[in-house]
């Protein structure tokens, strides 16, 4: 498996992949140096993942291999169906899943994402439009769904 660490406007990110596709790309708490040779398996997310920090992207074309149950990759499939500046509500997206009671096996499922950014977990919202649980930070979540807004505000501070 191998590794490689990058530098995103929210923190230093660690991406895992191999021949068969990215496994696991996180925003880490601390601060790792970035990883001055990336490995071949790497080079397209690394890539690709700068281009979307730079506002030069909007959809991922990259080889994904998330471990997880049958149930979570259903939900992490959904959740890449939700387009670049929208959101969804976790109302919603259990619905989209044919099941609106399993709204809290939706949640956690969503929360236990290996691939933070290209499956766009950050894009679900709660029903009345706040931003509810997000792994890497509320904060995160929040620069991330303005990074991809449509219409950018200015701030005056």
């Amino acid at each position: 498996m191998a590794t490689a660490y990058i530098n995103t406007p929210l923190g230093s990110a660690k991406l895992e992949g191999d021949e068969n596709g990215l496994t696991y790309v996180t925003v880490l708490e601390t601060d790792e140096p970035e990883s001055k040779i990336i490995p071949e398996d790497l080079e397209d997310a690394v890539y690709q993942l700068n281009e979307y920090f730079e506002g030069k992207r909007q959809n991922f074309d990259l080889l994904l291999n998330p471990e997880g149950t049958e149930f979570q990759k259903k939900v992490w499939a959904a959740l890449l169906e939700i387009p670049f500046g929208k959101t969804i509500s976790y109302l919603e997206l259990s619905k989209s899943l044919g099941d609106v009671k399993a709204i809290r096996a939706v949640a956690s499922a969503n929360g236990k994402n290996p691939l933070w950014i290209i499956i766009p977990c950050h894009r679900v919202i709660g029903s009345d439009g706040s931003l509810t649980g997000y792994a890497g930070g509320l904060h995160r979540k929040k620069w991330l769904l303005n990074h991809e807004s449509p219409s950018k505000q200015q701030t005056l501070f």
